[in-house]
């Protein structure tokens, strides 16, 4: 057996204790410092497919750039993204609580071209996004409603009623209404994808510049 001089021993003994005591260091257990809270008013995006960006990058989507946009012109807002692609008004209406947990300033609801596409009776749609309006309104939010029409051939009764649903409801509640979500964009080739309904990253450049158009006079700095 192999035996060392007492102060060898000692030597060793002390220099692991000094080791076990020096603590972490500043990258190690304790980690990076936390992040500060974003504590900046809401804008929730709360909508379908056109809302969530579908077939472009997350950074196409119009949430996105209305928050690079909102950040060029000095807002102090951010922008939530509570887009799900294919969502009708009753999936919207079922996850809006959980949505207005972000506690929004402002909420922009865009939701009713599925149940349209699907041919969902108006008055059912209707009371859905009233629903809507009316919990965003309670929770303190100020409602921006993003107005839809349909394509020719669900019939003019059906597409009249549905474009109603949204000036009707604006008019009751007194809401900032966008009259039509796609304007400049529906039907042109080369701002939609193949599907000719979602558009494409260079067509959600021209949504966003239609919200803000809406949203800005609501805007604070």
């Amino acid at each position: 057996m192999l035996r060392y001089p007492f102060f060898i021993v000692l030597g060793m003994l002390l220099t692991l204790m000094a080791c076990g005591n020096s603590g972490p260091d500043k990258e190690g257990a304790h980690g990076p410092p936390p992040k500060k809270p974003d504590n900046r008013p809401v804008i929730l995006a709360f909508g379908d497919s056109l809302t969530a960006g579908h077939g472009v990058p997350l950074a196409g989507s119009y949430p996105s750039r209305l928050q690079t946009e909102l950040d060029r012109l000095g807002y102090p807002y951010r922008v939530v993204n509570a887009g799900v692609s294919g969502d009708t008004t009753s999936g919207g209406l079922s996850r809006i609580d959980f949505a207005l947990a972000e506690k929004p300033r402002i909420v922009i609801l865009e939701l009713g071209a599925n149940d349209g596409l699907r041919g969902i009776p108006v008055r059912e749609a209707r009371q859905n996004i009233e629903q809507m309006i009316r919990k965003s309104q309670g929770a303190g939010a100020t409602v921006v409603l993003a107005g839809m029409t349909l394509p020719l051939n669900l019939g003019p009764d059906y597409i009249r009623d549905f474009e109603s649903m949204y000036t009707d409801l604006a008019k009751k509640y007194k809401l900032t209404r966008i009259p039509f979500f796609l304007d400049g964009v529906a039907a042109k080739e080369d701002l939609n994808q193949p599907d000719g309904i979602h558009p494409t990253s260079k067509g959600y450049a021209v949504v966003t510049q239609n919200v803000l158009k809406y949203i800005e006079p609501l805007l604070e700095r």
